[in-house]
């Protein structure tokens, strides 16, 4: 109790000093506690970017295994031997991507299928408008080969999830809307090709198998979309002109052996990547596929946020270390200045330990004043500064939930399984709630604050237990006199 009060009476007899001190801990505490609350928003937005753009994994061809057998001397063989490959690798299941998606490492999967159909009294969106026969090219080492293909793409969706191209804005519904049921017979066509053939909303269009006419499979337009600027290039229409859109079941049901099925696996984290792959090699994925992922995407999303903490954090270090420079510097000026008081102190019979606890404890009692008025201080800084790194990814997230409804036609709410309509679309995630930050600057912030104070003070004392430890009472007195 007596080093407190004394330690207490030396603070108010040395304001000058003292609050210089003070000041020095108020610039150190405010630039800790916005670095702080910035490296949180930041690790918050980092949050946030992850939810948004979610690990996708995807199977594609592995080309560079499939030409490593090639003889340039033996032409036909090994072309009959790629194409042989190309059929095997690419003969994916529905079966098999369960079987794929059935893993611990996988959060959810989705899938599309597609097939290549002709229909009737549906003339096709082509070049020469005469609705002829188009004959699709492959190419192997350079030589081309003329497979006859229908004149429509069957593209049919296993879910809301897997309707990438509504949910990335590329695919527009201009009239009707997706449905929502994913077992009927509902369809979506090109704005172009409804306007060719005067289609409309409710219509009926009858699909005929490309290797047997016998085979008829009847759509209802549930919707027209419009691909977004399908007016680029030098092509009369769009890339999707000729897709009719569904769902995977009702292509499944479609007697043909042409179905192709393409999946996507949502993985739980980056590190689940590779023991996936393995995973998937140990249940049967053709040595001739591949897993590929979206990990340069996610990570690209989130580089500049990253930036921004570790400025953060750099910053943080930077402020610490010069800040304990300074603070050193001074407590040798104060020592040498009360140099003739410790030297009285000592002999009075005050021992080392408790003088130097009584210096300690001056430097805490104005730490613990100045760390107080500038965290807040910091926080009301912090704040605006939190929330403007926060403001543009609330307004794009917002706008992009918005957005993605209006692509599936839903301008209305109870669409998704969100409350007032709103869902997580693959992964964009619904970050309302981040309106702001009211408390930046919470427990946690003022926990490491007081520790980094702390710390600060033990540092900065060292100079003062140092040289208290070296002086020798009768020498102090005897210089003096």
């Amino acid at each position: 109790m007596y080093i407190l009060e004394n330690a207490w009476k030396s603070i108010v007899r040395n304001k000058g000093r003292n609050i210089l001190i003070g000041v020095i801990f108020i610039v150190i505490s405010c630039a800790v506690s916005i670095t702080l609350a910035i490296s949180n928003a930041s690790s918050t937005l980092i949050e946030s970017y992850e939810s948004k753009y979610e690990l996708k994994a995807t199977i594609s061809m592995n080309r560079n295994n499939m030409f490593k057998d090639f003889n340039p001397e033996d032409r036909e063989n090994s072309k009959l031997n790629m194409k042989e490959l190309f059929s095997n690798a690419s003969n994916i299941s529905v079966e098999d991507v369960e079987k794929y998606g059935n893993s611990e490492y996988v959060k959810s999967y989705y899938y599309t299928a597609s097939v290549q159909m002709d229909a009737k009294d549906l003339e096709k969106a082509s070049q020469d408008m005469g609705g002829s026969k188009d004959f699709g090219m492959k190419m192997f080492d350079g030589d081309f080969s003329e497979t006859s293909t229908g004149d429509f793409t069957i593209k049919g969706y296993s879910s809301i999830d897997a309707m990438n191209e509504f949910i990335e804005g590329s695919y527009t519904i201009t009239e009707g809307e997706v449905s929502e049921d994913f077992d009927s017979n509902s369809c979506l066509v090109n704005s172009q090709l409804a306007t060719l053939n005067g289609l409309k909303v409710g219509d009926t269009i009858t699909l005929v198998d490309v290797s047997d006419e016998s085979k008829e499979y009847e759509m209802v337009i549930f919707g027209i979309f419009e691909e977004k600027n399908e007016g680029m290039g030098m092509n009369m229409f769009s890339n999707s002109a000729n897709t009719i859109i569904t769902n995977a079941n009702y292509v499944l049901k479609m007697d043909s052996e042409n179905v192709s099925i393409n999946p996507t696996f949502v993985l739980h984290s980056k590190e689940d990547i590779e023991a996936f792959e393995k995973e998937l090699s140990q249940k049967g994925l053709d040595e001739n596929l591949m897993v590929e992922t979206n990990l340069d995407q996610v990570e690209g999303a989130t580089s500049t946020i990253s930036n921004v903490k570790t400025f953060a954090l750099t910053f943080l270090v930077i402020t610490l270390i010069i800040g304990t420079i300074v603070l050193l510097v001074i407590n040798m000026i104060n020592i040498r200045e009360r140099k003739y008081e410790i030297g009285v102190l000592r002999t009075i019979g005050m021992k080392k330990k408790s003088v130097c606890l009584q210096f300690i404890t001056e430097l805490c009692i104005v730490a613990s004043i100045a760390l107080t008025v500038g965290a807040g201080i910091g926080a009301s800084l912090s704040l605006p500064v939190s929330n403007r790194l926060l403001e543009n990814e609330i307004t794009s997230s917002m706008n992009e939930q918005f957005d993605i409804r209006e692509n599936f036609g839903k301008s209305g709410s109870g669409f998704g399984n969100m409350p007032g309509g709103f869902k997580s679309f693959n992964g964009v995630a619904n970050v309302q709630a981040f309106e702001s930050i009211d408390a930046t600057v919470d427990l946690k912030v003022l926990v490491e604050l007081l520790l980094i104070g702390l710390l600060l003070t033990l540092l900065s004392s060292i100079s003062a237990i140092a040289s208290i430890q070296k002086f020798s009472p009768l020498t102090i007195l005897k210089e003096r006199s």
